[in-house]
């Protein structure tokens, strides 16, 4: 594990795109503070740039970098069991469509090894074409979208990896209003 998150790291480090299995699905990400990176996955997925993506990140004094963690909204989010996406308004540090961020702390070892090395937040979103089915396996991810990025991790290749991130948005009040259960 440890020489693939080398070789990853190295790679975002460049402004490289990689496939790894995130703590839900197999995800493609990029350095979440690189726009021309960003822009790659874009290009790679076809998606509209008006749909934002997820990003990683390996702690919440990390989330505190780039939003305004409240001490309650912290603690919702670790009430939660399973993967939790929350998103927040009101970013710093990272140049967002719309002044908000949707944010995973992945409990995955893999993830939280390669975000400690990388010491950035990483993009995670689905392998796949916007608005085509994701893979549940990693020999179900399209050849030509394995083509076009610059490193993919050797780890967990015959996993099935199918659990979507619940996702919720904190407002600013504090109540919690669910957009993927």
């Amino acid at each position: 594990m440890i020489l693939e998150i080398k070789k990853a790291v190295k790679h975002l480090k460049k402004g490289g795109i990689i496939i790894y299995p995130s703590d839900t699905i197999w995800a493609i990400g990029c350095d979440a503070t690189n726009e021309s990176s960003i822009d790659k996955i874009y290009k790679i997925k076809k998606r509209d740039k008006n749909l934002p993506f997820i990003c990683l990140m390996n702690d919440y004094k990390m989330v505190r970098k780039y939003t305004n963690l409240s001490k309650s909204a912290k603690n919702i989010i670790e009430l939660q069991k399973e993967p939790t996406t929350v998103i927040y308004d009101n970013v710093r540090n990272l140049k967002t469509f719309d002044n908000s961020i949707a944010i995973r702390v992945p409990k995955d070892i893999f993830c939280n090894k390669l975000l400690n090395k990388f010491d950035k937040p990483i993009i995670s979103t689905s392998v796949n074409f916007s608005g085509k089915k994701h893979p549940i396996f990693y020999n179900e991810i399209c050849n030509s979208i394995l083509e076009k990025v610059d490193y993919v991790v050797e780890l967990r290749k015959n996993e099935r990896l199918n659990k979507a991130s619940k996702i919720i948005k904190i407002k600013n009040d504090n109540t919690i209003k669910i957009i993927r259960s």
